[in-house]
């Protein structure tokens, strides 16, 4: 029954991610945010609400292990969404025409992944009081780091954006209507993701596996759809751009969501009760990032096939990295 419950929640989550992806690019076309900037701010902040949400249930239900690898876990899974994108356009590698406009972007998220682990590290104790919520110091410098990124990504793009003209068919919808859908995928993303987060820590207990994998994978592939729906909508239609901008993006945005969730977590600070398997989720994640940034800035060509090799260390990684977090769930 519970798997059930959470094939069926899921695939609520679904369907209102792929809506929040598809009115969340609508609005980005009609407010003219096209292109990087748009893909790495306000497209990878909406589809990477599904996490956020599912992050902060995760975290009032008492299930952080959950939340945590949710977030680690989405990190992992877009970068290989990178080289599911080299795979798709497999005769013209768009990761490298686009190298030097993501390569602050990636620079970026690779910035706040590594504060990230160093947090969880060095287990820092202040706390301060902000209001009724008390806080970590080390969630108030998440925060600070990305709205830090955002600002310089916003200078970086400004010409960039009002030199931008997109031209919009006459059939995308309206601002208004696109405001509408989206607030109303919202609304379904909270209702129904509490639901799945329950049905996800009691597989974890049933299957023996733990919340820190479950959460790693089935949930952080779960809350990631959007970013798949958006990185290969933009790729069909050619906006490149915005697919990789929204991966870097929405990778940020999730270390983001780590500062976010100590709001919520009553039983002390958030970095404090992540279990120590999140270094190495976060390690593979960052390892993956750095070099998907040095294959595509350096250039490199091989290939085995139809897949670059540059690929295919990215896909090993990435089941590798889940292999050895599985070894460490079933390890007594």
């Amino acid at each position: 029954m519970v798997w059930v419950e959470f094939l069926i929640s899921a695939a609520v989550i679904t369907i209102a991610s792929m809506q929040l992806a598809k009115y969340g690019d609508v609005i980005g076309l009609r407010t003219k945010l096209g292109g990087a900037f748009a893909g790495t701010l306000l497209l990878a902040s909406a589809t990477s609400l599904p996490e956020l949400i599912t992050t902060i249930s995760a975290v009032r239900s008492g299930i952080p292990q959950l939340a945590a690898g949710n977030l680690f876990g989405s990190n992992m899974f877009n970068i290989l969404l990178l080289a599911v994108l080299d795979l798709y356009h497999y005769r013209r590698r768009i990761t490298r025409k686009n190298a030097e406009k993501h390569a602050l972007s990636g620079s970026l998220a690779v910035l706040m992944g590594m504060l990230a682990i160093f947090f969880l590290v060095a287990q820092l104790p202040y706390r301060l009081k902000i209001g009724e919520f008390v806080v970590g110091a080390d969630a108030l410098a998440m925060i600070a780091a990305y709205l830090l990124a955002m600002s310089i990504l916003r200078k970086q793009s400004r010409a960039a954006v009002h030199a931008a003209q997109e031209e919009i068919s006459e059939d995308v919808p309206s601002l208004k209507t696109a405001i509408l859908w989206f607030l109303g995928a919202i609304a379904v993303l909270v209702i129904v993701t509490p639901w799945m987060v329950n049905a996800s820590g009691r597989i974890a207990e049933i299957t023996g596996l733990g919340a820190t994998f479950i959460g790693s994978t089935m949930v952080a592939v779960v809350t990631s759809l959007p970013e798949v729906v958006t990185t290969i909508s933009a790729a069909k239609i050619g906006a490149d751009d915005m697919a990789i901008g929204n991966l870097f993006g929405s990778n940020m945005f999730n270390m983001f969501g780590v500062g976010i969730a100590d709001f919520f977590f009553l039983g002390g600070r958030f970095f404090a009760v992540m279990d120590p398997s999140f270094l190495l989720v976060g390690t593979i994640g960052l390892l993956m990032t750095v070099f998907a940034l040095i294959s595509t800035l350096a250039r490199l060509e091989r290939r085995i096939l139809f897949i670059e090799v540059d690929s295919l260390i990215l896909i090993l990684a990435y089941f590798g990295g889940l292999a050895l977090l599985y070894a460490r769930g079933i390890a007594p």
